[in-house]
């Protein structure tokens, strides 16, 4: 549904377009010092403004309205909410009959009988990501002794930052979008994280990353390179008894547990479904493919406003496995 993990556990809730989003972070061990103010640093990251993102602009101010008391957690469900201020409902008012290509409009009108908020893409908005930052924040106080380093890798086809701007830039252009590969690195975690099997460390985190809209693919270590190398070339020989390895081709995963070197993740953001490009797609009232041009305020590269929202759901699948592990 809309939960996920099993002590830390988040419930993402809310519409692009309604009142409010946000998350209930439950399972949160008490007396963490904690305030909304702490949370700004990484909301700031997600923000638009910069080239190539949507020109919607919110105020993102965390409310946390349950869970904390003298600025500590008490224990109790950690509700987090963010008001929409800045909606503009009417763009999407022709989507209904004609569903956006590679957008959540068809199968959640399908699934939900027609009962699903369709605007702004309603509860399918990458607007919703702002309860997996605040979650995440949390989720990196409980793994204290952990850091994190997020960085986009691949843009557009290219892995030279310096062209990354002007690839956007021709994006939006043309009225287009273009994807990328955002990399986190976490260090400083301990050696044993994770289970065999279907609670594996890649399992977990994996699962936390396909949440997360636009989010397609997801790699670690050497990832798929790995099916073009030999063992030889592949395998990590360990060098001391802290077991530091050589190289890092598993990503600091080895037989689903963590192995005390840098974890390496890394996941492929689609290029944004609603582009302004005219596109030819079937319409519903008509009965027939027509000509599609789509309005409203979207990014050109979503990519370049989700690494925080990548290294959140890690740090937010990670904080589960390691509470898991001190049961």
């Amino acid at each position: 549904m809309n939960s996920f993990g099993r002590i830390f556990r988040v419930s993402i809730w809310g519409e692009s377009h309604g009142n409010s989003v946000g998350i209930v972070v439950d399972g949160v061990p008490a007396g963490i010092e904690l305030s909304e103010q702490e949370m700004m640093a990484d909301l700031a990251r997600r923000k638009s403004g910069a080239v190539g993102t949507t020109p919607r602009v919110e105020a993102d101010q965390p409310n946390i309205i349950s869970g904390l008391f003298k600025g500590h957690t008490t224990g109790a469900p950690l509700t987090i909410l963010f008001s929409n201020t800045n909606t503009r409902s009417g763009d999407y008012a022709k989507l209904k009959a004609q569903p956006r290509p590679s957008h959540a409009d068809f199968t959640s009108m399908t699934k939900f009988n027609g009962w699903n908020d369709p605007r702004g893409g309603g509860h399918f908005s990458g607007r919703l990501t702002l309860g997996l930052v605040a979650a995440g924040v949390i989720a990196k106080k409980i793994l204290n002794k952990a850091t994190f380093q997020t960085n986009i890798v691949e843009l557009g086809g290219s892995h030279n930052a310096e062209e990354f701007e002007e690839i956007v830039l021709s994006a939006v252009a043309a009225g287009d979008s273009v994807g990328g590969v955002i990399e986190c690195r976490v260090d400083g975690l301990p050696v044993g994280m994770g289970e065999p099997f279907f609670d594996s460390v890649e399992s977990v985190v994996a699962h936390a990353l396909f949440a997360v809209p636009a989010v397609k693919g997801v790699e670690f270590g050497a990832g798929f390179e790995c099916a073009r190398m030999r063992g030889s070339e592949h395998n990590d020989p360990i060098i001391n008894k802290e077991g530091v390895t050589l190289t890092n081709n598993a990503g600091g995963i080895v037989g689903g547990i963590t192995n005390g070197n840098q974890l390496v993740v890394r996941a492929a953001i689609k290029p944004t479904a609603s582009i302004a490009m005219e596109q030819q797609t079937y319409n519903f009232a008509t009965n027939k493919v027509e000509p599609l041009e789509i309005g409203g305020r979207h990014d050109a590269c979503i990519a370049m406003r989700a690494g925080v929202v990548v290294e959140s759901a890690v740090a937010i699948a990670l904080a589960d496995l390691y509470l898991l592990g001190k049961k």
